[in-house]
């Protein structure tokens, strides 16, 4: 009965829907009144809002489908099988995490302690779940997260971004051993 493009398009947007309709319900019960129902609406305002920012980041991070590979998410392990290729990193081992450019593809590099890089396809299958991953980090800016994503690729034939997130010094490990 729904088109598959318009359901595509409102499964992508339906956390900020969520969103947004928390935020209705919040001025409903504002608009009602009350010494009950007012703080009620204003914390049900409160929330939507956040939840809306954070919808709204992740839609930014979200890009069609169509490169390479599919994103394995587990526990504190990423993984990224393609068909020529692939591998798993642990977080507790994650170093440092960039943006990279190989012509006209994007790629997520991430560098363990011991120096080796796992690229991933920022437009791999699966890829929109790395937001939540990146963004536990310890000291990530999520701002910079989105903005590098925002930027155009560089019309070089490989160039390597600057540094996103980098492991904070003293500390060898992410987390328990």
């Amino acid at each position: 009965m729904i088109r598959p493009e318009a359901l595509a398009a409102l499964s992508r947007w339906r956390e900020a829907l969520m969103a947004a309709c928390i935020v209705c319900t919040g001025v409903w019960l504002c608009v009602l009144g009350g010494l009950i129902l007012i703080p009620v609406g204003m914390a049900a305002i409160a929330l939507g809002v956040g939840l809306g920012v954070i919808a709204l980041r992740r839609l930014r991070f979200v890009h069609d489908a169509g490169g390479p590979g599919v994103v394995e998410l587990d526990e504190a392990q990423i993984g990224w099988l393609g068909p020529e290729g692939g591998g798993y990193l642990s977080l507790r081992e994650l170093a440092e995490l960039r943006l990279m450019s190989r012509g006209s593809r994007r790629f997520w590099r991430l560098k363990q302690l011991d120096g080796q890089a796992l690229l991933i396809p920022v437009d791999a299958s699966g890829a929109e779940r790395l937001f939540d991953a990146f963004t536990a980090l310890p000291g990530m800016d999520s701002n910079a997260l989105v903005s590098a994503l925002a930027t155009p690729p560089s019309a070089a034939a490989d160039a390597l971004g600057p540094v996103i997130w980098h492991r904070p010094d003293g500390r060898s490990r992410i987390g328990p051993a």
